[in-house]
């Protein structure tokens, strides 16, 4: 069922807001408008159903983006997603966090096939995984790396180079 057409923006996000707390409940952790996007935080359990309603009932047909985050400050891993309504012209961002001990996700494959790519890069940068995805094998890096590089813990260079002379880096 597509949502009903409004004037503002303000309005469309009105709507999510109201509708993603009234069947989600406490699970919403947060909503707020972060320059030009409504960003939405719902809890780790519930993402998969939060993105079947924003899809099924909010009309939000096309994910833009799906991908990971860390955040070492408090050992957190997460997910980020921008969905799109077409129809609406309208845009939210979805947040998620894990605990870095348990970095497991459901796939996102059954709602909307392109995450497939997007689920794989999560996996090989960040080390997230994804239950029922149909090929989670590492996109870009070796499948023997022994890292995730986009995680804030990686080193940014080398430390087995010795040709190098760290005093015209200021270290």
């Amino acid at each position: 069922m597509p949502a009903p057409a409004f004037a503002t923006r303000t309005d469309r996000d009105q709507l999510v807001i109201d509708s993603l707390t009234s069947s989600f409940g406490e699970s919403v952790v947060s909503c707020q408008r972060i320059t030009d996007m409504l960003v939405i935080t719902v809890k780790k359990p519930v993402i998969h159903d939060v993105l079947k309603h924003c899809k099924e009932q909010l009309d939000f047909n096309f994910m833009t983006t799906m991908c990971g985050m860390h955040d070492a400050d408090r050992d957190m891993l997460g997910l980020v997603f921008h969905l799109q309504s077409m129809r609406q012209g309208h845009r939210i961002r979805l947040k998620t966090e894990t605990p870095m001990k348990d970095p497991v996700f459901p796939t996102f494959t059954d709602l909307w096939p392109t995450a497939n790519w997007m689920e794989r890069e999560a996996f090989d940068f960040f080390g997230l995984h994804f239950t029922g995805h149909p090929n989670l094998k590492r996109i870009l890096n070796m499948e023997d790396f022994p890292a995730f590089p986009l995680r804030k813990d990686y080193p940014l260079e080398d430390q087995t180079r010795e040709d190098k002379d760290d005093s015209y880096f200021g270290r």
